[in-house]
């Protein structure tokens, strides 16, 4: 900068020429040349540095996302020969990505009191035990009103077409105390898949007047609203407890439901409670028969007078071997009939691979075999005439020989 100040000053005030400039100054005439061209002062501009291995590398990157935006950061590494750490990589990836894979923007659903349940399982783990104590991760059905967002839930056994049946019947009647208009799912099998409702499904909605619908996959908005509710669960209700049984957990979750459906909710900024009492008042009344829900088997009994049902096995009265008879399993009870008779009744199970036998039905089978073995012949002694050896011996024209 001083130099091409004092250049200047010598060729533009004091006259001196290029050359003279050059030899009092010491510099190149190239320098002094340049300094009277330029009419700016000189800027210093550092040597740009050597390209890192990202500068290197993007623009094939670059290349791969404008033909293929959902290409994962992997795949990309792989095809532009990045050997470094894949991490870093893949910060980067994604830093650039929005730039090429389009934005998918969801509206914000407007809910009707009155349109929609939104229904979901969610599991807490291995945290309470079966009838045995083993650890076992039950099923929780949550189900959401989308308009007051007041939940609901209850542990069922399993994920079986008839105890989700009954546990959406339970909720519907004790807590909710409405039918909605639509019941929405996911392709929860025990629900239905591929656009086909299981068996059993399309009887409950028919005897509620709802309708079942299932979302499509991979389309978590669809049901946000339940989706939302279950990780309310994970977050505040369920660290820091631990269970005996499922019906205390049921206990311990509707006492916790009481009072977590009665703050303000955060998006609504109304208590679920309250707002019940809408989507009540636009929903349909409870039907005046209850839908069919649980498990049912018809089979014949065998000699062995168990049957199985919803994963476990159930002593029967033994009376009634070789006849026909009906099992019903229920979210608490096991009960089997022949005809107008009730033949078996336990407690449901909760696991698999349940054994339950009634002693009254091992009782009844020992005294049933023992009739049996009574009525059976008694084995009468057979007289069998020993022939005499001499017999043969003439018989045969053989004998001693003398």
């Amino acid at each position: 900068m001083e130099d091409w100040a004092l250049i200047r000053q010598l060729h533009r005030s004091e006259g001196l020429s290029q050359a003279a400039i050059a030899r009092q100054l010491g510099l190149s005439r190239n320098t002094v040349a340049k300094a009277v061209r330029s009419d700016v002062p000189p800027r210093y501009e550092r040597p740009r540095p050597p390209l890192s291995g990202w500068a290197q590398i993007e623009p094939a990157v670059r290349e791969l996302l404008t033909r293929f935006p959902a290409m994962p950061a992997t795949v990309i590494a792989e095809r532009v020969g990045w050997s470094g750490g894949r991490s870093w990589f893949a910060e980067n990836v994604s830093r650039i990505r929005p730039e090429y894979a389009p934005a998918d923007p969801c509206d914000r659903l407007v809910h009707r009191p009155g349109e929609q349940v939104q229904c979901d399982l969610w599991f807490p783990g291995q945290l309470v035990p079966d009838q045995t104590g083993v650890l076992r991760s039950f099923p929780v059905l949550v189900m959401v009103p989308a308009y007051s967002r007041f939940i609901s839930a209850v542990m069922v056994p399993s994920r079986i077409t008839g105890d989700l049946l009954a546990g959406m019947w339970l909720l519907l009647a004790e807590q909710i105390g409405a039918v909605p208009r639509t019941l929405l799912w996911d392709n929860e099998s025990g629900i239905g898949q591929r656009r086909k409702l299981a068996a059993g499904v399309y009887g409950f909605c028919g005897t509620l007047g709802t309708r079942m619908i299932q979302a499509r996959p991979y389309d978590p908005e669809t049901k946000g609203v339940v989706e939302r509710a279950n990780g309310y669960f994970e977050t505040s209700f369920l660290p820091g407890r631990t269970f005996t049984s499922p019906a205390d957990f049921n206990a311990q979750i509707q006492q916790w439901l009481t009072g977590a459906n009665t703050r303000v909710h955060r998006t609504t900024k109304r208590r679920p409670a309250e707002d019940l009492l809408a989507d009540r008042q636009a929903m349909a009344a409870l039907p005046p028969i209850v839908p069919v829900t649980g498990t049912s088997t018809t089979t014949r009994l065998g000699r062995d007078y168990y049957v199985q049902i919803a994963g476990s096995t159930y002593s029967v009265n033994p009376e009634v071997i070789g006849r026909m008879i009906t099992v019903t399993a229920s979210l608490d009870q096991v009960v089997a009939t022949c005809g107008d008779r009730v033949v078996a009744e336990h407690q449901r199970f909760w696991g698999p691979n349940g054994l339950i036998t009634d002693p009254d039905h091992v009782t009844i089978a020992k005294s049933q075999r023992e009739h049996y073995n009574s009525r059976l012949p008694t084995p009468r002694g057979v007289d069998v005439q020993v022939a005499d050896l001499s017999d043969y011996d003439r018989a045969f024209g053989t004998g001693e020989v003398a």
